[in-house]
């Protein structure tokens, strides 16, 4: 080795030409083997063309050189140099294929979907980082907006981004937002934005697909249909319109390219519950899969009007059965019905969410409150099928004094047996017979090893006994769900599907109650219960001989 090459510990080195020292480099940062003290340096090519000691501020570090060791500089360098490269192609190479791969499937329903999955997580995420770190803040003042800043919260970022996804997690959402109590509040809160918030399809779509399902000449028959829809929702549009022969209805239209959308969002729901369910602890009691498959059995009716034209039906042959004549459902068109399109009877009347109205009218709401809690029991018994999504928007206090349920795109159905353990159930509850309920709910859910079923007992007293001795509208069933879901954990069990959805539409008429008939408590309210208990029996009879088709009304 040059002697040149050599440092000598007891010198103090001098600047030399083509060497540039920096005096605030840690001894780690200069390359400093610490372990034997001997000092190792950056390299450079001087300007005579030797390589000299220093630092390279563009930061290629080489490894530590020993200075026992001969310096071969331009071999090292190459090396690095030729493996940086190397790497860098990889890289690039690999960023190209995936941008061609997500190109390429754009084209594909479900690759599609997972691309604008990962672009609206991605777009989301900055956001929350954003605002975290006061960006979006110090950006709305800089443009003049500083006075809408509001200070972004999980809710809101997942309600956005379900918006960005469209229909399929708009749905979702709208669950979500009936669904007081089965999520937490302030989820079920943000997504109320989205009940009333869809954008609607152009009108020009709404008349293509009316020529498409029903040919051009039969669509001829629906006339002064109206260019501005009556409602807009995740899956269809309405428009009034009417019949040739002057007959008012309305027509439901579903939205362009919803059914592969959903499908698509439903295979990307379920992988991303699959893997939910293998890495939360704990999520084999919420069944993460079992909930997206449920939606999606759901979802697959509602897809196809001409099902919900078939529940219409049926609803209204139950209702004339029961001899319930003040209440029905909308006749359906089935001439001008097709998966895609629905047409039916043209109700008029008041939402039941419309409170001031209907007391400024003199309207008994009580009255109709108790009258379509009754009928709707009477179907749960005597036929194990229900409207299983009575929001606002689809319970009407019509103009000639009748109640109208709208929207049978979602039902609910038991069999016998599942028939016969909810009205178990629902006189158990009725009289508060919490053994009897807690056995009810071990035969429909199973029974799971090492149940103490005298805590259980206990447990689901404490959850259900508020509701015998507080009024309807004094229960607070944002509060009550979610105790008999922590019940059922507690003991490691699931509760029944079919449990969760008599409940949620106990939650719907909750909300009712509290402005219609807060005095109300629906299980001590002797217009139903013991009209519900004459109705139970009178199933258990039929179930034993011939049906009569004329229940207690």
């Amino acid at each position: 080795m040059r002697q040149q090459d050599r440092i000598d510990p007891g010198r103090r080195p001098h600047r030399r030409p083509g060497i540039e020292q920096d005096s605030e480099l840690g001894d780690a940062e200069r390359g400093v083997d610490t372990a034997d003290g001997d000092a190792a340096h950056r390299v450079r090519p001087g300007g005579d063309g030797r390589q000299h000691r220093g630092s390279i501020r563009a930061g290629r570090v080489l490894p530590a050189i020993s200075v026992s060791r001969t310096l071969r500089p331009a071999r090292a360098g190459g090396a690095a140099l030729g493996a940086r490269i190397v790497s860098s192609m990889f890289w690039y190479s690999l960023l190209a294929a995936v941008v061609v791969v997500l190109v390429l499937s754009a084209s594909l329903p479900v690759p599609r979907r997972v691309w604008a999955f990962a672009i609206y997580s991605v777009k989301y995420v900055l956001l929350w980082i954003a605002d975290g770190v006061r960006l979006r803040k110090l950006w709305l003042a800089a443009t003049g907006r500083g006075a809408k800043y509001q200070r972004l919260t999980r809710p809101m970022l997942i309600r956005m981004w379900c918006e960005d996804m469209g229909p399929t997690f708009i749905k979702f959402g709208q669950i979500v937002a009936s669904s007081a109590g089965m999520f937490p509040d302030a989820y079920v809160k943000e997504f109320q934005k989205v009940l009333d918030r869809v954008k609607p399809f152009p009108f020009e779509a709404v008349q293509r697909t009316l020529d498409e399902e029903l040919g051009a000449e039969k669509a001829a028959h629906l006339v002064d249909i109206a260019p501005r829809q009556l409602a807009s929702a995740s899956i269809a549009q309405v428009h009034t319109a009417k019949l040739r022969d002057g007959t008012p209805v309305v027509i439901k239209v579903q939205r362009p390219g919803i059914i592969a959308r959903c499908m698509a969002d439903m295979k990307l729901m379920r992988t991303v519950a699959q893997i939910v369910a293998r890495l939360k602890k704990g999520a084999d009691l919420a069944n993460p899969v079992g909930v997206v498959d449920d939606f999606t059995k759901t979802l697959t009716e509602e897809l196809d009007f001409r099902k919900e034209a078939a529940n219409l039906d049926r609803f209204n042959e139950i209702m004339r059965e029961l001899g319930q004549k003040h209440i029905h459902a909308p006749v359906p068109h089935h001439e001008y019905t097709t998966r895609k399109v629905l047409v039916m009877e043209e109700f008029r009347g008041l939402r039941v969410d419309r409170f001031d109205e209907i007391k400024r009218r003199g309207i008994n709401g009580e009255g109709k409150l108790v009258d379509g809690l009754r009928a709707w029991f009477q179907c749960v018994v005597f036929y194990g099928f229900f409207h299983g999504d009575v929001h606002a928007g689809n319970l009407m206090l019509l103009d000639d004094d009748t109640i109208g349920f709208l929207d049978f795109g979602i039902v609910g159905r038991f069999d016998d047996k599942e028939r016969y353990l909810v009205t178990d159930y629902m006189i158990a509850f009725a009289t508060g017979n919490y053994r009897r309920l807690a056995e009810i709910i071990i035969e429909m859910a199973g029974q799971p090893d090492g149940l103490d079923m005298d805590a259980f007992v206990n447990d689901l007293g404490q959850t259900y006994r508020p509701l015998l001795t507080l009024s309807f509208g004094e229960v607070n069933y944002a509060e009550f769900l979610p105790g008999i879901q922590r019940t059922a954990t507690r003991h490691r069990m699931r509760m029944p599907n079919e449990f969760i959805l008599i409940t949620k539409q106990l939650l719907y008429f909750d909300r009712y109650a509290k402005a219609l008939a807060p005095k109300l408590n629906v299980f001590t309210d002797p217009r139903l219960v013991l009209g519900m208990m004459q109705d139970i029996q009178k199933a258990r009879m039929q179930a034993q001989g011939p049906r009569n088709t004329t229940p207690a009304s």
